[in-house]
């Protein structure tokens, strides 16, 4: 098993990479005076408006919003997750990633070589497949199976498609032994003996997003079962978090208007016989949450396209459930549904390819679906049957995240039951606590509150939290929109020590304030360099005095009405004493 990588590691890469080295290595950047800009390569532009800040050590884009540290501009520039994104910028900087296991630090539990061995030989027995399909004798059988599909030479090397021999023992002798089990190419049994787990099949390399071959799927040519046999999970191989055809989708567009997920291998192979060249297919499992969240950072539409019988609703209900986590504001999901006993491949051939197209582009959107589907097994004219559909529909759409499209879902739900304070309509969107959605924005609007300031000057100079003690501001006492914030910050800082903006942002990564400091530190504020900590200091101090001036006409308007409390008199004197 890998272990997890320490979080010291982490903030130390940060700060030996420069982040503008890093992007301008990727897309080639200019100075513009304190800044770095370019045209933003997450949307297409004429006048540049991604901007990078050296000392902040992150990038934002006044077009689209992107913004993050280096980390992240990997993320979204090579679509990739967390991990492999810090392992790209260990790489950049040329050191090693090590792991953490238990409560020790330890060299990675699945170490790097060991990972190089295993791609190695899932790549090399790719070939060797390949080869066999092209000039075995028994590859023949293989080349005749595709032409009676339609697939074409073009499409078969595109995917690298390959024939595994019907022998038990084809690899071995020409890989070695170890990797092919640990690869999961051969299978191991209890008295030592080993044979080939893929025989006498149509063979699918299974490739992750940076293009290698991490697994495979392999499709009997007669009535044999299991008709498809995949690989088991491995060191680099998970069924549940790669897709059937995302690698050779990304290398054809890297941001598709839409992709189409659909059911098996050859739906993807035959859709892109036909030109259809953004379908993708689970492996051999339901669609799961984290194949949805991979598949949203590519695009923002998903068509589910599965077989109109039992087996194929129950694999669009599933998928709809397991997508409901993932929708966000700006993401879409469409059902498509097959007519009875038709496949991608059939209907294509039957109806035509712009007749199919028609199909995706009329598919019926999620909101409908649901509500068809949880409708269609009660009777909502019966308070039961209303009462059902909440039971049903409440804990479902509970799963959806905060935004317009949770606040619609369970406005149409109410509709629906016709129970008024049924279900809470408006799910409050001030849940971000202090405020937080007062202080989220792109450019610092013309007029500036003084707490944002204050907090945007904290996010982008870390080191100015020092001031907040040596100034003797006690926190308690401050009562403005955003002081849950700042007070978190503070927390934050104090906590993890962040040398900049970059190490804070990482701090915050995938919690609820996320997107609010990401906000904050991208603010332009207009302070000039080597002022931020006279800035600081003088906008906390207002605040001190905004808040003490507030709480002592509370309490003059409190005695004038009913009178104090001697510990509120005490508070009382001490505010005048001060204000004096």
């Amino acid at each position: 098993m890998s272990g997890r990588i320490p979080r010291q590691f982490i903030d130390d890469l940060l700060v030996r990479v420069d982040i503008v080295d890093l992007i301008d290595s990727r897309v080639p950047l200019k100075k513009s005076g304190a800044n770095y800009v370019a045209r933003c390569p997450f949307h297409t532009e004429k006048t540049p408006s991604f901007s990078v800040n050296r000392v902040r050590q992150i990038y934002h884009c006044f077009g689209c919003g992107a913004s993050g540290n280096a980390i992240g501009f990997l993320m979204e520039f090579n679509h990739l997750g967390f991990v492999e994104a810090v392992e790209d910028l260990a790489a950049f900087a040329g050191v090693e990633v090590p792991r953490e296991a238990g409560d020790g630090f330890n060299a990675p539990a699945v170490d790097k070589q060991s990972l190089v061995r295993l791609y190695r030989v899932l790549s090399d027995v790719a070939g060797f497949y390949s080869e066999q399909l092209r000039s075995s004798p028994e590859g023949r059988r293989a080349q005749e199976y595709l032409r009676k599909r339609g697939v074409g030479g073009d499409v078969a090397k595109n995917f690298q498609l390959g024939y595994a021999p019907g022998r038990w023992d084809a690899l071995l002798g020409r890989f070695n032994r170890e990797d092919l089990i640990e690869a999961g190419l051969l299978v191991a049994k209890d008295d030592g003996k080993v044979y080939d787990r893929f025989r006498g099949r149509l063979m699918y390399p299974i490739r992750d997003k940076r293009q290698r071959v991490v697994g495979f799927g392999g499709r009997v040519l007669d009535d044999s079962l299991p008709k498809y046999l995949n690989s088991p999970e491995t060191p680099v191989f998970s069924k549940g978090k790669e897709l059937y055809g995302l690698c050779e989708l990304l290398q054809r567009n890297a941001k598709p208007a839409r992709v189409l997920v659909v059911e098996g291998y050859m739906d993807v192979i035959a859709l892109a016989q036909f030109g259809i060249d953004y379908a993708v297919a689970a492996l051999g499992t339901a669609t799961s949450k984290a194949q949805i969240d991979l598949l949203f950072r590519f695009t923002s539409e998903l068509v589910f396209c599965f077989d109109g019988d039992n087996a194929g609703r129950q694999a669009a209900w599933k998928a709809v459930d397991a997508s409901l986590p993932c929708l966000r504001d700006g993401r879409q999901i469409k059902i498509m549904l097959l007519p009875q006993g038709q496949d991608p491949d059939s209907l294509l051939r039957s109806e035509g390819v712009e007749s199919f197209l028609e199909r995706i582009g009329s598919a019926e959107v999620l909101s409908d679906y649901f509500f068809a589907n949880i409708g269609a097994r009660v009777d909502i004219a019966t308070v039961e049957g209303r009462a059902q559909m909440l039971a049903v529909a409440k804990p479902a759409l509970d799963k959806v995240p905060a935004g317009f499209f949770r606040e619609m879902m369970f406005a149409r739900l109410q509709a629906l039951v016709a129970l008024p304070g049924a279900v809470d309509v408006v799910e409050k969107r001030s849940r971000i606590k202090g405020g937080h959605k007062e202080l989220v924005a792109g450019k610092a609007p013309r007029h500036l509150s003084l707490s944002r300031k204050v907090i945007a000057l904290l996010v982008q100079h870390p080191g100015l939290a020092d001031l907040v003690e040596r100034q003797g501001v006690e926190l308690e006492e401050l009562d403005f929109v955003g002081v849950e914030m700042l007070k978190d910050v503070l927390r934050v800082v104090a906590l993890e020590k962040p040398e900049n903006s970059a190490i804070l942002l990482e701090a915050y990564r995938g919690s609820s304030q996320e997107k609010t400091v990401k906000a904050l530190a991208a603010l332009e504020l207009d302070v000039p360099a080597g002022g931020e900590e006279a800035e600081f200091g003088g906008a906390l101090r207002q605040l001190c005095r905004q808040a003490k001036e507030r709480m002592l006409n509370g309490l003059i308007d409190k005695e004038g009405r009913e009178g104090l409390v001697s510990e509120e008199k005490e508070l009382l004197r001490k505010l005048l004493r001060d204000k004096l």
